[in-house]
């Protein structure tokens, strides 16, 4: 055991925890209609808990234990044989669970916000049960497990593919399923609480630093540089949100340069242990511009009801960064340049092959497990309950009282 790693670690644990509790609940809280922000914390941190049990009991040991190209084995299920004395690398294994276990948190969470408003509480647990057995365990073990995309060299250093290819897609496929908000597109819902939306970008972008430089999974230069492109990319994403707003509209809004900041880190997060500054700064003024136009196609153009844009700023940011991380991971600009004997066109297929089969499988596992759920507990809530508020039609409070 490193002392230094475990300390680390354990930091690094508590931000990414953080990032969901209560950062994404204030974040997609302040997006919706005031009497649906209880909902949407609600669901939040019921999916932390059920996650947490998830990941206890199965998840961990399918994702991280040997097994096959496709799936680990079941040496580790409800961490049976995980003691104080159990290491993974430098770290006591119980760290390394927990750490990974805010990643499983989170990434279900993400999908929230493509189908707010108007989903049924019992629809979001079940799904979320499901989505985790059959698409982010697969997937954790395929790129990070020692799985098929392992194998063939994928770079996702902190969940690009695994954290926002799989949430994005699959969080339009849940939308499109249950159907859009009444009223969509024709009428435009403001945010209800900017402020709010600002404080949950904000403890987003601090616990972002525990879930790429924490990625490292070790106290040193990997794990620094990390934190220092994740910084640089979410800052330059920012700017550039702000400007094409100020250009487009003639002022630029603070919803705008948060949800800017969370194109940058979320387009960063496969490339942070890969590229160095100058890499970092031009990948989030990337994020930022193909997040920003992806939002106005999904949004405008296609009319899809992913209610708070997850597809277009996480699902589009990750992938961009994982395939643009070939071209910008030069060692001039301060990267890591690739494998020994890996051109940029083999590279580029293998992070192409990485992106399109895990945005597949996202898909069709999603679809079933979607019409899975309507048929044993139903998705959508009664058009009445709709128009009262899942605050008080679900869960009988209002965030609230005059």
């Amino acid at each position: 055991m490193n002392a230094a790693d475990t300390a680390w670690i354990l930091m690094s644990t508590v931000l990414v925890l953080l990032m969901t509790l209560p950062g994404l609940a204030l974040f997609y809280g302040g997006l919706v209609r005031s009497r649906n922000l209880l909902s949407v914390l609600m669901q939040c941190f019921s999916i932390a808990c059920v996650a947490s049990l998830v990941w206890f009991g199965i998840g961990y040991s399918l994702a991280f234990t040997e097994g096959s190209n496709w799936l680990g084995g079941f040496s580790r299920v409800f961490l049976n044989g995980i003691t104080r004395e159990t290491l993974a690398g430098t770290l006591p294994e119980s760290v390394f669970v927990m750490f990974q276990m805010t990643f499983a948190i989170i990434t279900p969470a993400l999908m929230v916000g493509a189908f707010v408003e108007r989903i049924k509480f019992g629809a979001v647990m079940m799904i979320t049960v499901l989505w985790l057995l059959l698409v982010y365990v697969p997937v954790t073990h395929w790129v990070w497990g020692g799985g098929w995309l392992a194998a063939r060299g994928v770079i996702d250093f902190a969940g690009g593919i695994v954290v926002h290819v799989t949430a994005g897609v699959s969080a339009l496929v849940i939308a499109i399923m249950v159907g859009s908000r009444e009223g969509h597109p024709n009428k435009i819902v403001p945010p209800h609480a900017p402020w709010m939306v600002m404080v949950g970008a904000c403890l987003l972008w601090v616990g972002w630093f525990g879930f790429n430089a924490g990625s490292a999974v070790a106290a040193n230069q990997d794990a620094g540089m990390a934190m220092l492109v994740t910084h640089l990319s979410a800052a330059s994403a920012s700017i550039v949100w702000l400007v094409i707003e100020k250009i487009r509209y003639g002022k630029s809004s603070l919803v705008g340069v948060v949800t800017g900041t969370i194109a940058g880190l979320a387009t960063i997060t496969p490339a942070s242990g890969t590229v160095g500054p100058i890499g970092a700064v031009i990948l989030g003024m990337m994020g930022g511009i193909v997040c920003y136009y992806a939002v106005h196609l999904i949004r405008i153009r296609l009319k899809l009801d992913d209610s708070l844009d997850v597809l277009a700023v996480h699902g589009v940011g990750g992938a961009l960064g994982t395939i643009m991380l070939v071209f910008l991971a030069s060692v001039g600009t301060g990267g890591t340049g690739l494998g020994d004997g890996v051109s940029i066109s083999q590279q580029l297929g293998t992070q192409i092959i990485g992106v399109v089969s895990v945005a597949i499988w996202s898909i069709v596992a999603t679809v079933i497990i979607v019409l899975v759920t309507k048929a044993i507990v139903g998705l959508r809530v009664s058009p009445e309950d709709e128009l009262e508020g899942l605050d008080l039609s679900s869960h009988g409070e209002t965030a609230y009282h005059r």
